[in-house]
């Protein structure tokens, strides 16, 4: 590896990786900015083509997915340890989890957290299963799609990339990096130019998957700023958003995993758990109670009914949402899944798979059930700006809130909350980007990872300045189609594995 790097100046960047992937990035910002229209249209086109013909396949590799893992944990192979049966695990298991959980889906589930049962109940865009909108039948499907999109699929596309890195990194000796999974497939070959193009295509797909997150979550934020102060919204608050993001982020970076990254982490977590409770005794504790049994029930009944991709009679629905999803969790794969490598250290694979798999699931059947079960019931009853449907979806847990107990407090923590998750995902994105920029070598400067950091937050502020919101959704759009190749990466990595954790189990 040393071989393969520059130092100079205290930057210890791969001679390939580093400039190819600076070199791609800024051409794709370039084109995606010499005409955002023309752009977003081609990639917009090519999304749609993705979702309409490989469906198939991108159903069938999460699937894959989440068998994968569960298959794992009940196998022996199961005991295998990260490190070595020695190692012994860097941090807590509240931390790791929070961790873990924060850079995740954090965002996502205050952006989604009301929209999408309440998208899914009301024939926003279709229904799954086409049921009938508006309809019990229609509540318990919105409740059972909301979580099977954020539940064991999502997690086990993140947790596939984990397991890999994590175990090459810390039990072969290997680069911290995707390609160190396609050693036991092609040698030598994984560390050559097949090997750098696994990682520049990460490189890329991840600096495109924080910029548009980064964007989108400046919209919803500064909307939602906007609507509780009684103000319009502007470009100005979106750019203090990302700035704010930014600074903290890299105050974060500078001070460490331990110190900065974990610190702010555990504290998402408590301020989350904080609006948690505000809205469970909003709704009715008794409420909520029951409601966590019938969305649990929901899950089960729909989990096999969604995952099946034969003769579905929502063709539409199930290309709009579900393949849709699993291409963004792709996008999102290489970022998550290395940064809970990284954490995971002393780790075995059996407890990574319940942490990582089990436990986040947990977390949104209860985050749902809050939000989304409570906003389904302010629509019914029509107690609710939310019962005229989704006019705004940036706006939709705001909306949600005001017919709550302490409206300002709540949203308030949202956007604290929108703004302290949005940092924890910039900060193991770009220690992910870093690294892999490295060569896998986890050992850069702070002064390194603090201008991937700006750089990401610079590709966001040009699109933003010059494209607006045209050019952050057809960067998202281009992301999605990433996920594809990304999914065939995956079964590579998958095959590899199992060869490699074959070998170890065995000697």
């Amino acid at each position: 590896m040393s071989d393969s790097n520059i130092r100079l100046m205290g930057f210890n960047v791969h001679r390939v990786i580093f400039p190819v992937s600076m070199l791609i990035v800024t051409l794709l910002v370039v084109l995606a900015l010499s005409s955002p229209a023309l752009s977003g249209q081609t990639l917009e086109g090519i999304k749609s083509w993705v979702l309409q013909n490989m469906d198939w396949f991108i159903m069938i590799m999460g699937n894959l997915a989440v068998l994968f893992c569960v298959g794992l944990a009940i196998s022996p192979l199961g005991r295998i340890r990260l490190g070595g049966k020695d190692a012994k695990p860097e941090f807590s298991t509240l931390s790791w989890f929070s961790m873990m959980f924060a850079a995740g889906m954090g965002v996502g589930l205050l952006y989604w957290g009301v929209a999408e049962p309440v998208a899914q109940y009301t024939e926003w865009w279709k229904t799954p299963l086409n049921v009938a909108k508006h309809t019990p039948e229609a509540a318990h499907a919105a409740m059972g799609a909301t979580v099977f999109h954020w539940g064991f699929h999502p997690w086990a596309i993140y947790l596939v990339t984990a397991l890999v890195v994590g175990f090459f990194a810390y039990n072969k000796g290997l680069p911290f990096a995707l390609s160190s999974g396609l050693q036991p497939l092609i040698g030598k070959a994984s560390r050559g130019v097949i090997g750098q193009m696994v990682d520049v295509f990460t490189v890329v797909l991840t600096v495109f998957g924080l910029a548009a997150s980064l964007g989108l979550g400046a919209m919803q934020a500064t909307s939602g700023l906007a609507h509780v102060m009684g103000q319009p919204n502007s470009f100005g608050w979106q750019l203090l958003f990302i700035l704010a993001v930014t600074g903290l982020a890299g105050f974060s970076l500078w001070r460490g995993l331990d110190a900065g990254v974990k610190l702010l982490s555990n504290l998402n977590m408590l301020l989350a758990l904080a609006l948690f409770v505000l809205v469970v005794v909003g709704v009715g504790v008794m409420t909520f109670g029951a409601g966590v049994l019938s969305t649990t029930l929901d899950y089960a009944e729909y989990f096999l009914p969604l995952s099946n991709w034969i003769d579905r009679p929502d063709q539409e629905w199930l290309q709009g949402w579900t393949v849709f999803y699993w291409g963004w969790w792709c996008s999102w794969g290489p970022l998550v899944g290395v940064f809970i490598a990284r954490v995971s250290r002393g780790r075995t694979l059996r407890q990574m798979v319940a942490m990582v798999l089990l436990a986040p699931t947990v977390a949104a059947v209860l985050w749902f059930t809050a939000f989304g079960g409570g906003a389904i019931a302010q629509v019914i009853a029509g107690s609710s700006p939310l019962a005229q449907g989704l006019n705004d979806i940036n706006l939709a847990i705001f909306q949600f809130l005001e017919a709550l107990p302490m409206p300002a407090i709540t949203s308030g923590l949202v956007v604290v909350l929108l703004v302290i998750f949005m940092v924890t995902s910039v900060d193991s994105g770009t220690l992910v980007v870093d690294n892999l920029a490295a060569g896998g070598d986890p050992d850069t400067s702070r002064v390194q990872r603090v201008l991937w950091l700006v750089m990401i937050a610079l590709v966001t502020i040009t699109l933003f300045v010059i494209g607006g919101d045209t050019a952050l959704k057809s960067i998202q759009a281009g992301t999605v189609v990433m996920g594809l190749p990304f999914m065939a990466l995956m079964l590579l990595l998958m095959i590899g594995f199992l060869k490699g954790v074959c070998q170890e189990a065995r000697s």
